[in-house]
């Protein structure tokens, strides 16, 4: 039988993304990538720190058993593939179940992810970033600087999401910007009962809640997943969001309306093992706390592509 990832919950992570490579990646963005190379062959034996989004990567791959592989790690990396080798090595000493992986010496990886399947895109290059969401596949910019996930948690994947342009469309946001916050308030006041359109990280909401129905967690030890909505709206514009998860058949396991104040201090309170989110302003916000990824979709993130193209 062909091998086939159908079933599975696949990621696809850059080789920063997954370990900290910030010293070696100043070699890479250098005129001469051999010397990254070199670099790399030197300490092929030296297993890799862990990177922003080990924890994540190393509780949904517990999900896997013997009999039974329900995640599959890939690795999608402009590295060149003899740095791979040390990727692997690492990825090897930590006991992370890696086998697969691209490999395209400075070329963008993201092409490889439609064959792949792939329900999430981590990567520290925002204009690969871009293109994964351009083509339909959640992805985030993970922020090498920001705080590793903690260990209080060791049976839980704990994963914050935002709500408007990460979760949900940007519909109320493009409200929002062009009216206020008087005009956002009204209009999804209007819209209550109306679902929201869908968001990019939809597809990894739904894929999560199939893993958690199919291996629903027994015993102490069991490996369960715990998703948090953490979003700037407030009362009364809670009750569309809620009611969007409803329609979807989404239970998230909390959600935090917070009006506007600023999210790091509750998520250090929540310990995810990552969280996403469309404006820089929370994720810079959140990073001293917890593992952070910039979702670049929405209004807010195409203006400001639009004034950087401006002289």
């Amino acid at each position: 039988m062909a091998a086939s990832l159908t079933g599975r919950l696949v990621v696809a992570i850059s080789s920063r993304a997954l370990f900290d490579f910030e010293e070696e990646n100043r070699l890479f963005e250098g005129v001469d990538d051999r010397a990254y190379m070199k670099l790399q062959l030197d300490k092929v034996d030296e297993p890799a720190k862990p990177g922003v989004a080990f924890s994540l990567v190393r509780k949904l791959l517990a999900f896997n058993t013997p009999d039974k592989a329900r995640v599959e790690v890939v690795i999608l990396s402009r590295n060149d593939p003899v740095s791979g080798m040390r990727v692997f090595r690492s990825a090897k000493h930590y006991g992370l179940p890696i086998e697969r992986g691209v490999f395209t010496r400075g070329q963008s990886p993201w092409r490889y992810l439609k064959p792949l399947q792939a329900h999430l895109f981590l990567s520290a290059n925002e204009n690969d970033v871009r293109s994964a969401l351009g083509a339909g596949v959640p992805a985030a910019r993970v922020l090498p600087h920001a705080a590793r996930a903690g260990s209080a948690h060791p049976h839980e994947v704990r994963i914050a999401f935002d709500g408007d342009a990460v979760l949900f469309s940007d519909e109320a946001e493009r409200v929002f910007q062009k009216g206020g916050l008087n005009a956002f308030q009204a209009h999804e006041v209007a819209m209550a009962d109306q679902p929201l359109p869908d968001g990019p990280f939809k597809p990894l909401l739904m894929a999560l809640h199939d893993l958690q129905q199919h291996d629903p967690a027994q015993g102490a030890d069991a490996m369960r997943i715990r998703t948090a909505l953490v979003t700037a709206r407030g009362a009364p514009a809670h009750e569309r969001a809620i009611r969007t998860l409803m329609e979807w058949g989404i239970e998230v396991h909390e959600a935090l309306f917070l009006g506007g104040l600023p999210k790091g201090e509750f998520l250090r309170e929540f310990e995810p093992d990552f969280f996403f989110d469309d404006q820089t302003g929370h994720v810079e916000n959140a990073a001293p706390h917890v593992p952070s990824g910039h979702v670049a979709a929405g209004i807010v993130n195409t203006a400001i592509v639009n004034a950087g193209d401006n002289p």
